[in-house]
């Protein structure tokens, strides 16, 4: 799905979700499951340039 979502986004509505993600940049516990996958993709991407701590919580299987 997130490459059907993508490709409805012209170009310049990209940069203005990528831009509006590195301006409100919020920790990845309080980003919202709701906002748009460039947005989330651009946040990782800080992220990563920032070397903020991965806080996913681990998948415990229980199935062992």
């Amino acid at each position: 799905m997130k490459a059907s979502v993508m490709s409805e986004l012209d170009f310049i509505e990209e940069l203005r979700l990528r831009r509006w993600a590195r301006e409100n940049y919020v920790p990845r516990s309080r980003r919202q499951r709701t906002w748009h996958p460039v947005v989330h993709e651009e946040m990782e991407n800080k992220d990563l340039e920032t070397g903020a701590p991965d806080m996913t919580p681990l998948l415990v299987s229980s199935a062992r």
